[in-house]
């Protein structure tokens, strides 16, 4: 199969009408082009983590704080302070922005899910799209807790352990509702790594401790949520930046293979990553998991070759097996309404690429198994 995550630019405030005709528009791109697993690429969010301030109860603005470049005192930014201050940075650029004019949320109350509505409308905006297309799958990105805990503050609950798993028993219900629906969920988690990078004074150690906490407070999230409706997505975040401190996957897989998941979204295409196919030389890929390893980047406006995108899967392959790798994104190409990190002409070009490449990767793999 050949999976995508192309958020594209999300259509936040529109009407209903518009909203349907946009998602069945993206739908359809998606098949035209090839692609096999689709989304609704998130087109009813504002953005891949804020949208959730509207659903969950429980927390009030906070005119008082604003929140500014996320990547201010990281270790990228510390390491770059020229390349972060000359504001040529788009994504880190886009987000900052969309921070500033966005009142930040404290927790005052207990936290609840309200947001039936907006997800019904979601669902059903994606499965009546469904009907004028012919894929194998669909999938429904949804953010992680350890995400929305990043975004708010709280002012409520005891300690923040109790408060990641008030976020967490609220976005069961949201988890839960888009797989009951027939629809895959996917987790996305970008803080669980980037966390490490915004905070310099963590030691790997130290991060792996608070990592393994996030990951549980994620799984008590998914109870009841069968493993194979789930696909858990964590990177490094839409950063175009040098990207030094990266964590490595081999510092973080075990972790990530705690995550009561069918199948798991890494990064794989650009440059700090691409040598990581590796790592699943020495690490099994359990054998009811799947692997969606990125063969395309949106951390770069190159169009990948499709041979070079064959390559990759071709690697993979062969390290886990034809059958459990579906080509994928390195991450999402848009992730904030209307500020997409990759052009939509650029975008249409690199799900071309994967499509392409994936083809001929599959064409090869099954004549050299016959």
């Amino acid at each position: 199969m050949i999976y995508a995550r192309s958020e594209g630019t999300p259509l936040d405030g529109s009407s209903g009408e518009k909203l349907r005709h946009a998602v069945a528009d993206v739908v359809r791109e998606q098949a035209r082009t090839g692609i096999d697993v689709v989304s609704d690429g998130e087109f009813g969010k504002a953005g891949f983590i804020g949208y959730v301030n509207a659903r969950l109860g429980g927390f009030e603005p906070d005119p008082g704080r604003q929140r500014g470049n996320p990547w201010l005192g990281s270790r990228e930014q510390l390491s770059f302070p020229e390349y972060y201050q000359q504001g040529t940075n788009t994504s880190t650029g886009a987000l900052s922005q969309f921070r500033l004019r966005s009142n930040a949320l404290k927790c005052t109350g207990r936290i609840t899910y309200k947001g039936h509505r907006q997800l019904k409308d979601d669902i059903e905006n994606l499965t009546v799209a469904l009907g004028g297309v012919s894929v194998a799958e669909a999938f429904m990105p949804s953010t992680s807790p350890t995400n929305v805990r990043s975004w708010n503050t709280n002012e409520y609950y005891r300690t923040e352990d109790e408060y990641t798993l008030a976020i967490a028993d609220a976005m069961h219900e949201e988890y839960k509702t888009i797989v009951d629906a027939g629809l895959i969920v996917q987790i996305d988690d970008p803080q669980l790594l980037t966390e490490y990078l915004r905070k310099p004074q963590l030691s790997l150690a130290e991060w792996r401790k608070w990592a393994h906490k996030q990951i549980e407070i994620l799984n008590h999230a998914l109870r009841g949520v069968p493993q194979e409706q789930v696909r858990y997505h964590t990177c490094y975040g839409i950063d175009v930046g040098p990207r030094i401190h990266d964590l490595e996957l081999k510092d973080i897989v075990d972790l990530l293979l705690k995550v009561n998941a069918g199948a798991y979204s890494i990064e794989g295409a650009n440059v700090r990553h691409e040598h990581e196919w590796k790592v699943w030389k020495d690490v099994k890929l359990p054998d009811d998991k799947l692997l969606i390893p990125g063969v395309v980047t949106q951390s770069s406006v190159l169009v990948e070759h499709p041979e070079v995108v064959a390559d990759r899967i071709r690697r993979y392959a062969s390290v886990v097996g034809r059958e459990r790798v579906i080509a994928g994104t390195d991450c999402g190409f848009g992730t904030i309404a209307g500020l997409p990190t990759v052009h939509l002409s650029i975008l249409s070009h690199k799900l071309q690429s994967l499509v392409q490449g994936a083809h001929i990767a599959s064409q090869e793999l099954w004549r050299n198994s016959g």
